[in-house]
């Protein structure tokens, strides 16, 4: 049986950062992925997307904020 990961189109949602909405686009396992860092983390998912916004911020050449995502789930799920 082979492991084919789910390739699916992202698909936009609405978040709020700082009380501004603000759409992004993830593919929807990546939106899994956040859903249970944010679990896991005892925060909402805005709460997180706030989190990564603001570090993302501060980068020397700061991504998109989906792309900030994608790297923060990554990352955090690599350690």
């Amino acid at each position: 049986m082979s492991s084919t990961p789910p390739y699916h189109p992202p698909v936009k949602r609405s978040v709020q950062i700082e009380g501004h909405k603000t759409s992004i686009s993830l593919e929807p396992i990546f939106w899994n992925m956040l859903r249970d860092a944010a679990t896991t983390q005892g925060i909402a998912i805005n709460a997180l997307v706030a989190k990564i916004d603001e570090e993302r911020i501060k980068s020397d050449t700061p991504p998109g904020l989906a792309s900030a995502i994608r790297v923060w789930l990554v990352s955090n799920n690599a350690t």
